[in-house]
This record gives C-alpha cells, sequence and structure tokens, in this order.
C-alpha cells in the first residue's frame, strides 16, 4: 500500500479486476487501492453500476473542492448523493441525479447564490467522470488468450 504523504505522479495508474469468485471481482490499481465488486446484494461490494454512480460523485467532490474550501475553509462538510434507476430493458442508467448537500447557512442569499454558480462552472469544467457520461465515449475490447 502507498504511503498516505507519498508524493503525488502524474503517471498512468494502471487498473485492473481479478476474478475471485462466482460474479465477484476485485478492482484494483498499481497504487495499492482495491475495490470489492460483485452482482447486487453481495454484502460488502459495489455493483459495476454503483461505482459508476460513486465515480459521478466522487468527481463532483474533487471538483468541487477548491471552490468551496476557498470560500467555506478546509473543514467544510459536503456529501454528494447520487442516484438512477437502470433501463434494464436497454442495460443503460438513462439519467443520473446528484445532490450536493452543504451547509451555506453563513452566507448570505447573494453569496451563496455566487458560490454556487462558481461550484457548478468548475464541476462543469473539470468533472471528468460527468464530462465523459455527457459527451459519450468509444468502448473497445480486446482479448489475450492463452492457447
Amino acid at each position: 500500500m502507498a504511503e498516505q504523504n507519498a508524493p503525488v505522479t502524474n503517471a498512468p495508474t494502471e487498473l485492473w479486476v481479478e476474478r475471485t469468485g462466482t460474479r465477484a471481482y476485485t478492482g484494483r490499481s498499481n497504487r495499492g487501492a482495491e475495490v470489492l465488486i460483485a452482482s447486487q446484494g453481495v454484502p460488502g461490494a459495489f455493483t459495476p453500476g454503483e461505482l459508476l454512480k460513486i465515480a459521478l460523485a466522487g468527481c463532483t467532490g474533487l471538483s468541487s473542492d477548491l471552490p468551496l474550501s476557498r470560500r467555506l475553509g478546509d473543514e467544510f462538510d459536503a456529501t454528494i448523493r447520487v442516484s438512477g434507476d437502470a433501463d434494464r430493458e436497454n442495460e443503460l442508467y438513462p439519467q443520473l441525479d446528484e445532490v450536493l448537500e452543504l451547509d451555506l447557512s453563513e452566507l448570505d442569499e447573494a453569496a451563496r447564490e455566487r458560490l454556487l454558480v462558481t461550484v457548478q462552472r468548475a464541476v462543469d469544467k473539470v468533472c471528468t467522470v460527468g464530462r465523459t457520461l455527457k459527451a459519450g465515449t468509444k468502448v473497445t475490447l480486446t482479448f489475450t488468450i492463452d492457447a
């Protein structure tokens, strides 16, 4: 596992999943991160669709963190809830909804509005996951086979 205070690097992160059981995988990175992936209802594991939603919410959080911390200080609390039902006939999520929960009670109405506009712009500009979902992306699959 990487040290908590290790320097941030711009090297590409290697990502992969390994099968750990029937319809169960562990997602891994070369930085030592792990996430359990399985069918819905398996305790302690996320479904791939749940990970997609969490990736979106996490990206929104990271994208909004700087403008929020500049205005609210480094110790502000934030929760991003994300939801969206799957269209099982087409196997896709037609809509994902995020709610960013913040305590802005210390700000007057004008300051709140300015901050929310700034946060929305930041998310729209730098949230790679949200931008990718909105734009769509090409996905390819190739095979490496031991024969």
